[in-house]
């Protein structure tokens, strides 16, 4: 298939772009224009795989070019998005450009181009804090920060134009992903870069929410198995490991892993308003599995701790570890 896939730059979007390629896929790959011209961690794929993507600079946020470049395409992957949350309460009005409106300039050039498939990256953010586990894809809907607010926002306008205009859209909401190339506004990362440089306190925020880890491979074959297959189109679909731990267990199983004796110690300017901590993700994978015949293949607390040996293996060789600032919270 020819697919336009938006922030291809970013952390799922790098190894997705690298996963369509070795499936065959024809891939554009959307990046956001920087006069540094970085493609992000597409700049990090093998040479072999980057020379058959198609680099595009461009910004979700212009109508007239997310109209010219979805022309042509059989299907567009939506992943472009601001997604850290400490960010949003310092700066909710890009948010709402980039998560929203930006979503509205590729929906409406799907819909002008009448693309054959329209894959929309949810989170499970959108959810909030548990009121009964696991958590299906009825659960009710919280925004519980501005990113979790404009997600939700997002989610409804994909809806809207399969409900309005019969655009075949499929919405993806994965759970707490992670892996090689994740940023450091994620707590694996955090604790991982800290611990390989050696410190011996680890400053993270509130240890006690749970959260549902997906290896980056399994969100990327979700992705993957939505493209390819005839079911779901109208429906959200969630992508978890069906799986809970807490933030505090997880730094354990990591000093663990990484033979470090190191303590966690509270970090305030790391904790989010008080009413904006989501507590508790734990998600219900069996739709996924139903329509796409995906489930994850790192599920559990073993599946959890291949998965943090991976990623432990990436982050600790000296040229990705010098990417990360690990003195330095990164809002």
């Amino acid at each position: 298939m020819k697919v336009f896939l938006t922030g291809a730059d970013g952390f799922i979007g790098s190894h997705l772009a690298e996963a369509l390629v070795r499936d065959g896929h024809d891939v554009t790959a959307l990046v956001i224009y920087n006069s540094f011209d970085s493609w992000g961690w597409l700049d990090s794929v093998p040479a072999d795989i980057s020379q058959q993507i198609r680099v595009v600079p461009g910004d979700v946020r212009d109508p007239t070019q997310m109209i010219s470049l979805v022309q042509g395409h059989d299907a567009v992957l939506h992943l472009a998005a601001l997604i850290a949350i400490p960010f949003s309460y310092v700066a909710p009005d890009q948010y709402v450009q980039t998560n929203i409106s930006g979503t509205l300039n590729l929906l409406n050039a799907a819909r002008a181009h009448g693309i054959g498939r329209f894959i929309h990256t949810s989170t499970s953010e959108v959810y909030g804090t548990a009121r009964y586990v696991p958590m299906d894809e009825g659960h009710p809907l919280q925004g519980q920060s501005p990113y979790s607010a404009t997600k939700i926002g997002a989610d409804q306008m994909v809806s809207s134009f399969y409900t309005s205009f019969g655009l075949p859209t499929v919405t993806i909401r994965p759970f707490n992903t992670f892996g090689p190339r994740q940023s450091a506004r994620a707590v694996i990362p955090t604790i991982i870069s800290q611990l390989a440089a050696g410190k011996k306190e680890i400053s993270l925020g509130a240890l006690e929410p749970t959260r549902d880890f997906t290896y980056v491979s399994d969100t990327v074959g979700g992705f993957l198995a939505a493209l390819t297959s005839t079911n779901g189109v109208g429906e959200t679909v969630n992508l978890g490991a069906g799986f809970e731990v807490s933030i505090g267990e997880t730094f354990s199983t990591i000093a663990r892993l990484m033979e470090s004796s190191a303590v966690a110690v509270a970090d305030d300017q790391r904790l989010r308003p008080e009413n904006s901590e989501v507590e508790r993700l734990f998600s219900n994978n069996a739709k996924a599995k139903e329509l796409f015949g995906w489930q994850p293949a790192l599920a559990g607390i073993d599946g959890f701790a291949t998965g943090l040996s991976h990623t432990i293996d990436w982050f600790t060789q000296p040229q990705n570890l010098a990417r990360y600032r690990v003195n330095t919270y990164v809002v």
